[in-house]
Formats: structure tokens, sequence, C-alpha cells
């Protein structure tokens, strides 16, 4: 009798698995461990955009004709294997915004997300009050499968889908923003009260008539920071001074106080203020409107640093040497009273004309204490701003030589009118202004992070670690492109050595291919994070590093305010409480804050995408950001990002190169490579879906 033969596997197949990137085709692509996936569109299973997947190979056919739109699959797959999707591991979604449409006894939603394919169906005489054409988001209770519809129940109803303001309320829906505070954190908003009297009682130094000023956007809706900058020859020195130079205080030539809303002191631990903080985690700055971490009466009024107004302060008095090293530091509760309100604009503009090289080294006491008629009327503001530009400048140089990274990067700002139409786009770059106040916050925050480490004390950091030789090696190839990058140490750059990264920037800036070296450099680079041990911040270079200086907007920095002034002054009875909630407290403000960009960004190409509408058919200059199986990724000057799809390239057949980033025709020979400038014409803008298409631009006869 012969034996039985098992079927039973003696280990079982392992599925590849990755996270599913649908494509405007309903069609997608699965990067997994063993490779990436091309998945059709008939083959998805039910599943959306952003699910963790398991897929499985579709077995190759061959020696069969294929039909017309199995030859377009190909296309868009490029050389990428087939599969279908066998499971959904975990779901990135269980809500979704979208239009209410009415189709008794059903109300359906379509999803605004143009990657989502599938309908979503609810009982229509569960909420009959609702308009069809109304904007929705509703709760998934069912996921498609091959054979049954995704169902579902209306959660909120947002407005109507045609309303052209509308796109940022489906911005906030879809991040589950909160944009309401409870009933108890608005009372207790409501009821803080300064108290001048009982803050200089309870230890609080009186700064009120010390020279302070802020600077920030034009635009800013709270100011959380001020500086002031004095001669030591001139001002002294305080009585808690800690000496860090080995010289002794006595080489100090400048007093720079860096001045922080004192948001502690109003939001204590477990209150209904600090709960609702708590979880929102961060302010989030959409296009058209703030939501803000804390209420308006404490984060745009009793915190705000607003000029003439005294406010409590947590203060640092960082001690610099002639050079702008660090020599010793304060820090305290203080009341202070801001005397100037300027913006970017206006602080630069200032530096413009005061000429700044007659500041920090070169200036006598004499100079910044006079009142300067021609340049800024009292207190010789101007004279103060040379003075910390020369510093910061000196600050900058520093952290430079310890291997600080710098990024060529531009920010964009879309303009709207009082109705919320967009009327243009502002770049930011660096300035001399801006780059003052960020090399004073740096070095508060540096203070702060190795005063509490020192002190052996709790608190949360601000990590950076080192990114990864993989996501650096893959960079090479595209910069081997570039002559410069001939003179580039390619091993040490792949290791991360951080000042052969900063000669890679340094080499390309200023030339056509810097600002795309710059954003891709940034790109391999890992995010930072916050944790409650201290550990080095790649790119600034620091062995310690927190976030202290923004406290109305940020969770974290309200959390270092707290663990300073337990420090300074004692701990307060819930103490414990918080320290053992610092863990959870790091990880759910960096996951809230991927959140809150996330959802910055997509306003802002919504509202960019709405402005450039009315430019289709028009040409513009681009530079290549990606290239993939089904096209091409162009970069605008304005920074408005789109795709060329494949099929606005030709009609011949285009293979990728993954490694030299190069999409080719196999016809003629043309190529589209990372880096490479090329005149495109806009061919469709869609806001909802924030996408650009465009075209290469024929050249002219």
């Amino acid at each position: 009798m012969g034996r039985t033969r098992s079927h039973t596997r003696r280990h079982p197949r392992s599925n590849p698995r990755g996270v599913l990137s649908v494509r405007g085709g309903g069609f997608g692509f699965v990067q997994t461990a063993e490779g990436e996936f091309f998945v059709p569109e008939s083959k998805m299973a039910g599943a959306f955009d952003g699910d963790l997947v398991e897929v499985a190979p579709l077995p190759v056919q061959s020696g069969r004709k294929k039909q017309p739109h199995e030859r377009k699959a190909d296309l868009r797959a490029g050389e990428k294997p087939a599969a279908r999707v066998l499971r959904v591991v975990d779901r990135a979604h269980d809500t979704l915004v979208g239009r209410y449409e009415v189709a008794e006894p059903f109300g359906v939603v379509v999803p605004e997300d143009a990657n989502i394919p599938y309908d979503i169906f609810t009982m229509r005489a569960d909420r009959p009050d609702i308009e069809d054409g109304s904007l929705v988001r509703v709760r998934i209770t069912t996921f498609p499968s091959r054979n049954t519809a995704a169902t579902g129940v209306i959660e909120e109803v947002l407005g109507l889908a045609d309303d052209e303001h509308a796109a940022v309320d489906v911005v906030i829906a879809r991040h589950k923003l909160e944009t309401v505070f409870s009933e108890g954190a608005l009372s207790e908003a409501r009821s803080a009260v300064l108290d001048e009297d009982g803050a200089l009682a309870s230890g609080y130094r009186d700064l009120r008539e010390r020279f302070t000023f802020t600077i920030d956007p034009a635009d800013a809706r709270d100011f959380d920071d001020a500086v002031s900058l004095e001669p030591v020859s001139t001002c002294g020195v305080g009585t808690g001074i800690r000496v860090v130079d080995e010289r002794g205080l006595g080489v100090a030539r400048w007093r720079l106080g860096v001045h922080i809303a004192d948001v502690a002191h109003y939001v204590p631990w477990n209150s209904s203020l600090d709960l609702d903080a708590r979880r929102r985690a961060t302010s989030v700055y959409l296009v058209d409107r703030v939501i803000p971490m804390l209420p308006d009466e404490l984060s745009g009024d009793l915190c705000s640093l607003k000029p003439d107004e005294v406010r409590r302060t947590m203060t640092a008095d960082l001690y610099l040497d002639d050079r702008a090293r660090l020599v010793a530091y304060d820090l305290y509760p203080a009341l202070i009273r801001s005397h100037a309100r300027l913006s970017y604009e206006e602080a630069q503009a200032l530096l413009d004309r005061c000429h700044p090289e007659r500041s920090a080294e070169g200036a006598e006491s004499k100079d910044l204490v006079r009142r300067d008629g021609a340049c800024a009327p009292g207190d010789g503001l101007s004279d103060r701003l040379a003075a910390l530009s020369r510093l910061a400048k000196q600050r900058f140089a520093s952290r430079e030589r310890a291997g600080g990274l710098d990024f060529d990067s531009v920010e964009a700002r879309v303009v709207l009118d009082e109705e919320g139409s967009p009327t243009g786009i502002d770049l930011r770059v660096k300035t001399d202004a801006t780059s003052l106040i960020e090399e004073a916050m740096i070095l508060a925050n540096e203070t702060v992070a190795k005063h509490l480490r020192d002190a052996k004390f709790p608190s949360l950091y601000r990590i950076h670690e080192q990114p990864s030789a993989d996501s650096l090696a893959a960079l090479v190839p595209v910069f081997q492109e570039f002559a410069w990058f001939g003179d580039i140490d390619q091993a040490d750059f792949v290791a991360g050595e951080a000042h052969v990264v900063q000669r890679v920037l340094e080499a390309s800036a200023g030339r056509p291919e810097g600002e795309l070296v710059s954003s891709l450099v940034l790109r391999s680079m890992k995010r930072a994070v916050y944790r409650p041990a201290c550990a080095p911040h790649y790119g600034l270079a620091s062995d310690a590093y927190t976030h202290f200086t923004s406290p109305i907007r940020r969770y974290p920095d309200l959390v270092v305010h707290r663990m300073l002034k337990a420090l300074i002054g004692g701990r307060p009875e819930k103490f414990d409480q918080e320290t053992s909630a610092l863990a959870w407290i790091a990880e759910h403000s960096s996951d809230m804050e991927r959140v809150a960009e996330k959802a910055a960004r997509e306003s802002q190409e919504l509202k960019m995408i709405e402005y450039l509408e009315q430019f289709i058919g028009r040409s513009f200059s681009a530079v290549v950001s990606g290239v993939a199986t089904y096209g091409v990724y162009v970069r605008l000057d304005n920074t408005a990002e789109g795709l060329i799809p494949c099929k606005n390239l030709g009609s011949e057949y285009f293979a990728l190169d993954p490694v030299q980033h190069r999409l080719t025709g196999q016809d003629t020979g043309t190529t589209y490579r990372l880096g490479q400038r090329l005149p495109v014409v806009l061919t469709a803008a869609d806001p909802r879906a924030r996408r650009l298409d465009f075209r290469p631009a024929r050249p002219e006869r």
C-alpha cells in the first residue's frame, strides 16, 4: 500500500506585506521587503489607500495575445511584478469625508479622496435631515469586499460640498482635529488673571523696565517669545548665575535675554485646560485659520507677549563672550513688558539700513543705549538688532563647525483675500532677521536641555537620530550626475558624517540643482521626535536639545516649563503623575506633530492649486522632483508639485531606472531624470484631490 502524500506545508508560506498606495486610475503599488508590486484595479479586494495589506504575486502569463486594457495596465506597472491583495492587515481609515447623495433607501457617501474608489452606503432613514450634496464625515462600519459594498453611519455634517471654502473643513475632518474646547477649559481660561503683585511676592523677578521686543511673521497670531540684549558692562549680572566657561564670568560681554510666555502658571497638570491641550499636543496652522492648543483668552491674550502689556515669563539670561560663546546662564520666572513688536520684514529693513558690521565685536556699550534717531527712535533698537544679528552669525558658524546642517529651503504661503480666495503665493526665505531669532531660540533650548540633563531631572528632549546608510546611499547615483560630487568622500557621506553631508549642501548651493539636493538630503533624514531621555540632535550637532520656546503652541514645551519650574522652585503635589506620563506624552506629541504638519501642508496645497486653476494652459519652469513607472513628478519655482502622467509624455513605453531615478522612452530615448529642469504646461488642476497635471512644453519653432 503506497504512502498518502501530504499536502501540508512543512513551513507556512509567508506572503509579502506593505502599505498600499492607490493612484487616481484605481490601480496601486505595494512596497514590501520583497520589492514593489503592481496591484491592478480588479485585484484590490476592498483595500483602501494607506492600508497595510498582504499580497500574493500573480502568475506571469505568456503565449497569449494581450488585450488593449491589459497592455495599458502593463504600461502603468512598468517592469514591476503584479500581485493581488489577499487581505487587509491594518486599516488606515475608520472615517472618511465625502459628498452625500440621496439614492433611496440609501444615503451614499462618495469619498472626497480620489484614491478611495469605494462609495459608503448609509441608511437614509437614519439621517433624513441631510441634504443632497452635503459634505459629511462617515464612520465605516463594514468595509467593502469582493461581494459586498461598504456601509457606515454619518457622524457629522460639514456643510455643502460645492462650497469652495469648505475644502479646509475637509482637511480638519479628515485628520480628526479638535476645534471645540471643553466647557471646563473655557471656564478656566476666562477666570485666569495676571496678578502682578502675586507674581513678585512668589519670587518672579521684575524685568518690566528691561528693553525687550518681539520679532515674528507679519501674520503671527500669538507671541510666545521676546528677546533683549545689553552689554554686560551696562547691565551687570544677576545673582543665580551658573558659569559654564572655565575662563570665568569675566569674559562675558553680552547678556542675551530670551523671555518665553509662562503658560505653565495658567495651565496646571490635570486641569481641564491641560487635558484639552494634552490631547491636541500642538496648535495647527492651516492656510486660513489656526486651531490653537489653548483657548484664545490665553493663546491670544494673557500668555501672548503683546507690546506694552505686562506678562509672566520664564526667562533665560544667556551671557556670551565677544565670539558669541556661552559663558554663563541664569534661568528664572519674571515679569516683563515688551517694548516693541517687529515683523521679520521690519526687522530686516532696520538691519539693512543700519549696517550690522558696527555691532557686536566693534560696537561700544554706548551705541546700544543711546537714542539712535537716525535708525529707530528710542532705546537703540536698531543697534540691538545689529548686535543680535552679528552674534547670531557667530553662533551659526560655530554650529556649522560642529557639524550642524543648514538646508536651503523655501517656505511657501498662499495669500488669501478677505473671502478666503487665494490671490498669490508668498515665498519666505531665511534672512538675517529670521536667523537672529532662530539662533537665540536654539541657544535657549540647548541651555535648558543641558541644565535639566545635568541635574538628572525628569523632562522631555528633542531627539534627532543620524540618517540610515541606506537612505543616503540611495542618493549617491543621483548626485554622481553632478561634477561637484566627485570631490565628496562617498563612504563618509553614506556613513552620515555630518561635515561631509554639510559639504554636499554647500557644494550644491546656488546651482540649478541646489534646492533639489537640499530637498533630497532633507527627505533622507529621520524625523526629530520627543523622548523622555536625553540623546543627541544630529541636525543641530547638539548633545542635548529640547523645546522650551513655544509653550503656547506645543505641549512638550509646556512640560519642559513645568519641569524647569519644579527644579527651580520645588516639586508640586502631582509631580509624580506627570513624570510617569512622560513616555506617553513624548510619543503622542510626536504623532500629533506629524498630523498637524500634514494637515497644514494639505491646506496650503489645496489653496495653491485653487490659485493655479486660472493658469491652465500656461507654461512654467519646473524641476523633476521624482520619477515613477506612471509618470514624472515636477516642482514649480513657487514650490507647487504635480505629475506629468505617462500618457502626457507620448505614446511610447517609458522604462524606469530606480537606481538612477530616470525614466527613458524605449523608442526615442527621451530621458527624464531627477533634478532635470524642463518647461511644462499646466493641463489640469483639482484642488479637492490636491492634484496638478502637466505635460512637457513643446519647443518653440
